[in-house]
């Protein structure tokens, strides 16, 4: 067993590379920032290649340091994505709630995500995120189809967020972490 100085002892320590990915204008660099920052911005500034963000946290007794590669959904970057993909431990799918072409195409597009994160990573625990919760009337929203999506390629889960509002970060980031200390 590894001590400090102090007598106490060491801490494990565990890096993860994180891949967040789906479409342009779904909120990933938004998440990343509430999640990581607490802060929120109504402004849309594009992702160019890739945004890497650190966050660090002590949880479960082991001290934790979490790389998100934030991924430019554009296609403009699709050449790039196999090179930010490499090391990823885990991916999270984020696509938008919006009821408009938009919202319609990301989740459309998770499957083409998904085939993304296992032909450059192999089998590692995904997630999705269903955001923009804040622009939709939640009591009224289907869940039938994001659940037997989850359930067809064997998702870890999914989680309705909000970037503006900060629903449901704590929870899906948590699991998430939890999910690769097993």
């Amino acid at each position: 067993m590894n001590f400090s100085l102090e007598g106490e002892p060491e801490k494990k320590k565990i890096k993860i590379k994180v891949t967040v990915i789906g479409d342009g204008s779904v909120g990933k660099t938004s998440l990343i920032q509430k999640f990581t920052q607490g802060t929120f911005k109504d402004d849309y500034i594009k992702t160019i290649g890739a945004q890497l963000t650190n966050y660090k946290a002590e949880i479960d007794g082991y001290r934790i340091e979490l790389i998100f590669w934030d991924i430019a959904g554009q296609d403009d970057f699709h050449f790039l994505r196999p090179s930010f993909y490499r090391a990823s431990r885990a991916a999270i799918i984020v696509y938008s709630l919006e009821e408009n072409d938009l919202g319609r195409r990301s989740f459309e597009h998770i499957t083409k995500w998904y085939q993304d994160v296992k032909q450059f990573c192999g089998e590692i625990p995904v997630v999705v995120f269903a955001n923009k919760v804040d622009l939709i009337e939640e009591q009224s929203l289907d869940k039938t189809q994001i659940q037997n999506l989850v359930k067809e390629h064997n998702f870890v889960g999914y989680y309705i967020t909000s970037a503006k509002t900060g629903q449901g970060l704590d929870e899906a980031f948590n699991d998430l972490i939890k999910g690769r200390l097993r």
